[in-house]
């Protein structure tokens, strides 16, 4: 017996089809979203970013790396990306109060109301498309089960 890494088996014709569907089933939602987003002004970053912030607990600020590694940018691209929010007023810098040379970024109450309606509307064609994420979802990891 050989003590190396198992081969997956072939993928067969229809796990193709089926990671394909999956793969459409994101992409229609992440569309909807970059859409939705531009209706107020925003790109789909610049969402994602606000979401990220205002997912902290009790509104705590969030330093810009951590924006970063969440949203799997670099440094310098959160760093942009905050910039053209605080010019919209979205956001704000604020000083550490244990460290005053980091910086944390925070919510402004224009961003709260930018981001509750936008998240709403999100979680409005979250609930619609749902059934279909999780069946290709299902349809593909039944695909595979036979590998493990």
């Amino acid at each position: 017996m050989s003590r190396g890494k198992a081969v997956p088996a072939a993928l067969r014709a229809e796990d193709y089809t089926k990671l394909a569907q999956f793969r459409y089933a994101l992409r229609q939602f992440l569309r909807f979203s970059e859409r939705a987003a531009g209706q107020v002004g925003l790109t789909g970053q610049q969402y994602q970013a606000m979401l990220v912030v205002r997912s902290r607990a009790e509104g705590e600020p969030i330093t810009i790396a951590e924006l970063a590694r969440e949203l799997l940018v670099r440094h310098h691209s959160a760093v942009g990306l905050v910039d053209r929010l605080v010019a919209h007023g979205h956001i704000v810098r604020v000083r550490a109060a244990t460290d005053q040379r980091k910086v944390l970024v925070r919510l402004t109450p224009k961003g709260e109301r930018e981001l509750g309606r936008l998240a709403s509307v999100h979680r409005r064609k979250l609930h619609r498309i749902t059934p279909d994420i999780f069946r290709a979802l299902g349809a593909l990891t039944g695909a595979w089960r036979r590998e493990a």
